[in-house]
């Protein structure tokens, strides 16, 4: 199996707590600035979506809105629930499965150079990383979830539960490696599973294709060019969030609502390990649908197309989420850690664009967020 390298961190620059009742920590009022025309962003309705924040589903949001008709953005809630100082619109947080977005455009600029092929093997790439059970499995499939790969071992559940494993370390090798010995849940192709394995592997063959660390490769290819100055990923193990942050909460199954700022997210890695802001967000999501970031042809058919499957109907592209209702066509991401839920989206034209961080308290809820409910539906009119 390739050995990762750390060439360089790319990190820029409480624990068990039991917290009291939302209701009684003091709420900041949104802080806004608008840019409208007639037919922009409506800011009445943005500024009610996160008015009484903090409550039991979220402590604090950060919003922005913009497209042809003008912008928006604010924040409402609090930094923390010890203090209750009003949240900071510019803070950093985990941003969740919104790093396969990245993760996906490097390689897709890597097949735009001649380096992979998006019809060649994983078996190729990576000699040895898969067992003879595994039929041969593109990298295509990777990108689009449909490589028959099971999920790997995790340190607790998705819903926060691992809080008690917070500063353990579970490398992505580890993951990948729990995954093999499971052997393949579908034959590749056959259909749409989403979840992070495919990204792991992902991120382990971008190393030994570019002889580089995967943090670097997304450094210099996405958050440079674009001038993503405060997107970074977590310097090996490092469970801290560097720089100006809002504190993340997560409730546990107990009843307890938990800090879960801190947390080491080391096996989320190219599927998951990212930490940015609003605003860097929003210059990867026009950088991309520009054609800044992945050349238009392959942007097209692999960012903006879904795959063909034989069972069921999938929503993922490359990277991307498809989503329709009456009328009205995103291409989006979301991504989630205990403490923290982001949404990326867009209209294919980039007439209205959507970015949040929410300081959710059940971040990876089956159901939606109400307050990220009532920020979709502010901001695109549904």
């Amino acid at each position: 199996m390739h050995a990762r390298v750390r060439t360089a961190c790319a990190a820029l620059v409480v624990l068990g707590l039991a917290a009291g009742p939302l209701a009684g920590a003091a709420a900041a009022s949104p802080a806004t600035t608008v840019v409208r025309t007639a037919d922009g962003p409506n800011a009445e309705a943005l500024r009610a979506a996160i008015a009484d924040l903090p409550d039991k589903n979220a402590t604090a949001a950060l919003v922005r809105v913009g497209g042809t008709g003008g912008s928006w953005h604010g924040s409402a809630g609090v930094r923390d629930l010890t203090t209750g100082r009003a949240a900071l619109e510019h803070g950093r947080f985990r941003a969740g499965s919104t790093t396969k977005v990245v993760t996906a455009a490097v390689v897709l600029q890597l097949a735009a150079e001649g380096e992979v092929d998006l019809d060649g093997h994983v078996q190729t790439y990576l000699p040895g990383l898969l067992s003879d059970d595994f039929d041969p499995i593109t990298v295509r499939q990777l990108l689009t979830f449909t490589s028959g790969l099971q999920p790997g071992i995790s340190l607790g559940d998705a819903d926060g539960e691992g809080f008690e494993n917070r500063y353990k370390t579970l490398t992505p090798e580890e993951v990948v490696a729990s995954s093999v010995t499971k052997g393949p849940a579908f034959d590749p192709g056959r259909r749409q599973a989403y979840g992070n394995i495919d990204y792991t592997v992902l991120g382990m063959l971008i190393e030994k294709v570019t002889d580089d660390s995967y943090e670097h490769q997304a450094a210099i290819r996405i958050f440079k060019p674009l001038g993503m100055q405060h997107t970074s990923f977590p310097c090996g193990s490092d469970p801290r969030i560097h720089g100006p942050h809002n504190r993340g909460y997560q409730k546990l199954t107990d009843g307890r609502l938990v800090d879960a700022t801190e947390w080491n997210m080391s096996d989320r890695w190219a599927a998951g390990d990212m930490i940015s802001t609003t605003a860097d967000l929003e210059r990867l999501l026009l950088g991309l649908f520009r054609g800044k970031v992945v050349p238009q042809p392959l942007l097209k058919k692999e960012m903006l197309t879904l795959p063909k499957v034989e069972e069921g109907e999938p929503t993922m592209s490359a990277g991307l989420q498809y989503y329709s209702k009456d009328g009205l066509i995103l291409w989006l991401k979301s991504g989630s850690r205990p403490g923290y839920r982001t949404v990326i989206a867009t209209t294919p034209d980039l007439s209205r664009t959507l970015v949040h961080s929410i300081n959710a308290t059940d971040a990876k809820a089956v159901a939606m967020n109400p307050v990220e409910e009532r920020i979709l539906r502010a901001a695109f009119g549904f």
